[in-house]
Parts: C-alpha cells; structure tokens; sequence
C-alpha cells in the first residue's frame, strides 16, 4: 500500500479587505522612500490635489512655505545647491506648475536635481478634465526637466519617484517632474519600495583624455576656460592644480553662475564676454583653448564674429552630452569636469610650462562687460561703484553673494572678487526673478550644514519685485539675510540694450512709485531706506546679528551700462 503524504492546511480565508488592511499605504511606503534618501524637507505651495499626499504630515518631515510657486522652486534650487543633495518640490496641480516655469528653466540650466511634484485631480474625473486639470501632464514642464511622469496606477507611485531621484541625480543633474493624482495615496502597495544608489559622476575616456592632454602639453599657448560645474563638483583645487601645471591664463566662461576658479589666483584672467566676436578676440594670439564644465559658449547680444581666432584648436569637457553636440566648433569630451581636470594633471606629468602671451586681467573679474563709466555720479545720488565699495568693507570674509542686478554687475564684481568655492551664485538662465527666493534656500542650506556663513543678497529694483513673496519665508524661518536693493527707478539694463540694437523710444523701461521699504516690512522684514555711505556701513553690519532679514532700499544713480 503506497504512503500518502498529508495535505497541507490550506491558508486561511482572508478577504479583499482584510488583504488590504495587512498592506502599507501608497502614501506610507512613499514617505518612507524618502526618508531612505534624506529628503524629508518639502518645498512647497499647497493646493486641493496635494492635501492627500500631505495628510497627516509626518514629524519627522518638515514643509517651508512659499507664497508662489516661482518662489518655491528657487528655494528649493538655492538650498539643494548650497547642500549638496537634491531637493523635493511640491507644487499645485497645472495652474502652480505654471507659476513656477520660469524658475524651472533656470534649475534646469543651473544643472539642479529637483523632484518637482504636483497634485492631479482624481483619476475617476481625468478623462473629463475637470476644473484645475492638469491637461498634458508630462508635456508641460518639457523641456526643462529631464524626465516628466504620471504613474499608470497608484502602486507605481513609490517607483516612481525612486527613478525620479535617480533620473535626477545622474549626471548631467536637473529637474525631473511626477504628476500625482489625489486619490492614489490611500490605496495598498504591496512591499516596501526598492531602494537603489546611483552614481553622480563619470570618468572620461581615457584614450580621448591622453589625445587632449598631448594638445594641452604641445601647444605654444594654451588657455583655460572654465565654467559652473567646477564649483558644483567642489573641485577648485583641482581646477588651480591643472592651470598651474599647464602655465596657462584662465577664464571664467561667459555669464557663469558659479565661480569656477579664484579670483586672486595670478593665473586668474576674468569672465569672457557673452557675444561671438568679443569673446573671439579675447582669445586672439592663444593656439589652443580648452573649456571645462561649461557650454561652449553662453552668448546674449549678437555681435557677429568668428567663433575662434584663426588657427585656434578649441577642445571642450563637459558631463552633458546636449552641450557637447550644440557646440558650434571644438572637439569634445563627455566626462565629469573635476575627475577630468584631476586626470589631466596626472597626464601632464612635470611638463614645464611654457611663457606664452602675456595674461591680460579684468578689473571686473567674473563680469562680461565693462563697469559703468562714472565712478562718481553728478546728480547727488550714490552710484552702485561706491555703494559696493562700501559693503566690501564691512562684509565678513566668508560671506555668500547672490546677484541679481544686470546694470551693476560689472561694478559689483570689480568690488567684490570671488576668492572662496561656493560662495557665488546666480542664475544660468537670465530669467529674473531666481535669485531672491534663491538666497532664502541658500540661507536655509547653510543653516542645515551648520557652516552659517552669512549671506548677502544684491539685487535691483525691478528684480526684486519678480519673486517678492519669498522674503516672507525669510521671515518666517528667522534668516539674518541681507538684502541689498539698490534703486534707480528703471529697467536700465533694458536701456543698454536699446543702445546697443539702435531700438530708441522704447516704452515700459521706467518703474517710479514702488516703496520698497513698505513691501519689505509688510513681509516681516526689518527694513529702512538709506543713501549716506556711512549709515549703510552700520546697517548692514549689523544684519547678520540680527534673527530676521534685512532690506536695505538704497537710492542710486541711474547709469546706462556698456554691454560690451
């Protein structure tokens, strides 16, 4: 007779319901997701499709309010940039993605990796596209994030946003974008969600790199241009170690947003300008110019030219392959710039530097055109040269500067050389309106690190009103920014402009009747108006003692720059 083996004991009934009561929610395991990755701070503006998501917000998680979502993405920018680590954004459905387009597109140039997310209206009502919609979800932040989607059921929420924060991460860096419907976040998810690294750099080809080291080392005279992401990747140190082993000047690309090499560096040369023939001719009696970390080239008025003097080899080094392939001359090599930079070095070996041309230096440094040309105004105000002299004096050493105002930059970047990594910052794009509520998150990274360096805020008078809204965070999260507004009544970099495309009688360029003062107090603000040297001095010393921001209104006198 055969052995029977017993049967097992079926497992126990369990309905539908009791099914989903033993799994976690979509919500649970998202949250949890992003604590894996140490992103528990929200940027965010709340709307109706978002509040499910942030039901019963977390302890452990915190939220800073914006008051509009141009302001919320810049936050999170400035912070994100001033960490180190990627920064989460929560914005409203279609109408706040809108609001924050323009600050998205300067995150994107700025190479800044963002999870932007916003709420979508309940799948039952998608297909009628009820009241605040978001229609075309993943087509409307294009093309400035990176990858845009919105799951195809509520258990792909958490794997979603872990190909986000990888998407986001990998080089090159930038925005990515989830579209959230509000009702996926009460619905079981089975598991917690797979949590992967990702790497946020890659070496160069190493035959490619030998061949661009073999250019470098036989030139008569090399030059250097170097951009933005030598300072995102913390790599001055080998930026100053490759230039010196190579003998050769160096350049800040074209309208940088972060300063790739010390200011005070005798190899230091200043900032290209932004326009074809100009730059050409900066480079003129050089026979081969590498650009690191930098596309090639940033320009803004068209003044034609050759893109290089003759004769000139051009190689280019970036971790983006869409800025290598735009390029319009130059040979290119896809690779991190400070891994690349290091790995010349190694190439080099104890080559001699050669003496080429002699190094022509900018009073204006990292500047892409000439400071104003009176130095002392005839009207009775202040000019912007001697209120920047005056901040230079009491600045302390460490400070953060964010600019933001287009007519004085020369002249606040002959007063304020950039000697430190890290501690300039500016926009990619030239969209006004990033750089106020970027200082906020630049003040609420440092503060998050623990090094507290103060941060000093330069902006004119029409900037300040694009992204005003975000001084209140400032006040709220109690940051000893200053704010440094500096008056002229007028849209004068437009007015450079019409000089230089011959485009008299403009309307529009005049802004009278703001107080500024008034808004910034109303936002919780201290702040005065003030227009003796030595009444700024004192006030602004005293501004980084202080548990709230300052604004500092400063009349000016209105003075037309050169743009070339």
């Amino acid at each position: 007779m055969k052995n029977h083996r017993p049967l097992k004991s079926p497992a126990p009934f369990q309905s539908g319901s009791q099914r989903t009561a033993n799994l976690q929610s979509v919500r649970d395991v998202t949250y949890q997701l992003l604590r894996e990755f140490g992103l528990t701070t929200f940027f965010g503006n709340v709307g109706s499709t978002e509040e499910t998501f942030l039901k019963n917000f977390p302890s452990d998680f915190r939220y800073v309010l914006a008051l509009q979502e141009a302001s919320v993405i810049a936050i999170a920018d400035g912070f994100a940039q001033a960490t180190g680590r990627p920064a989460l954004v929560n914005v409203h459905t279609g109408a706040g993605l809108g609001n924050a387009m323009g600050n998205l597109l300067t995150a994107s140039l700025n190479k800044t990796p963002l999870i932007v997310t916003a709420g979508q209206q309940t799948r039952e009502m998608l297909l009628m596209e009820p009241w605040l919609t978001n229609v075309e979800a993943t087509i409307f932040p294009r093309p400035w994030v990176k990858w845009a989607y919105e799951p195809a059921r509520a258990e792909d929420v958490p794997a979603a946003f872990m190909r986000a924060i990888a998407t986001a991460l990998q080089p090159p860096a930038g925005p990515v974008f989830l579209s959230l419907p509000l009702d996926d976040w009460e619905k079981p998810c089975v598991g917690p969600a797979v949590v992967r690294t990702v790497s946020r750099r890659f070496a160069p080809d190493r035959a490619r790199l030998t061949e661009f080291a073999k250019a470098l080392s036989e030139a008569s005279s090399p030059v250097l241009i170097y951009g933005a992401a030598i300072d995102r990747g913390n790599g001055w140190s080998e930026a100053v170690a490759f230039a010196e082993a190579l003998g050769a000047p160096v350049w800040a690309a074209p309208a940088s947003e972060r300063a790739p090499f010390p200011e005070n560096h005798p190899l230091y040369s200043g900032g290209l300008p932004f326009a074809i023939g100009p730059l050409g001719q900066k480079l003129e009696g050089h026979d081969v110019a590498l650009v690191v970390g930098a596309p090639v080239f940033r320009y803004y008025p068209y003044v034609p030219g050759p893109y290089l003097p003759a004769g000139m080899r051009l190689l280019h080094i970036s971790d983006d392959p869409a800025e290598t392939a735009r390029a319009p001359v130059g040979d290119s090599l896809l690779g991190d710039a400070v891994l690349s930079l290091a790995a010349l070095t190694d190439l080099l070996g104890k080559r001699r530097p050669k003496t080429g041309k002699a190094r022509e230096k900018m009073a204006h440094h990292m500047a892409p055109h000439p400071p104003n040309r009176a130095k002392v105004s005839d009207d009775g105000l202040l000019t912007a040269m001697q209120v920047f002299e005056a901040l230079s004096k009491i600045r302390p050493a460490n400070a953060i500067l964010v600019e933001e105002t287009p007519s004085n930059l020369a002249d606040l970047h002959t007063c304020w050389p950039i000697t430190e990594p890290a501690s300039f910052f500016t926009f990619a794009s030239g969209g006004l309106g990033w750089n106020l509520p970027a200082s906020v998150g630049i003040a609420l990274g440092e503060r998050e690190t623990g090094r507290n360096r103060p941060v000093i805020t330069i902006i004119g008078d029409g900037s300040f009103q694009y992204s005003i809204q975000s001084i209140w965070t400032a006040a709220q999260h109690h940051l000893p920014i200053l704010f440094i507004v500096l008056r002229n009544g007028e849209y004068c970099i437009l007015k450079s402009f019409a000089e230089l495309e011959e485009t008299p009688g403009v309307p529009g360029l005049d802004i009278p009747g703001v107080d500024i003062v008034s808004l910034a107090k109303g936002y919780g603000c201290d702040a005065a108006r003030v227009d003796d040297l030595g009444a700024i001095k004192r006030v602004a010393a005293e501004a980084w003692s202080k548990s709230k921001p300052t604004v500092l209104e400063i009349p000016i006198s209105p003075q037309v720059p050169p743009l070339i």
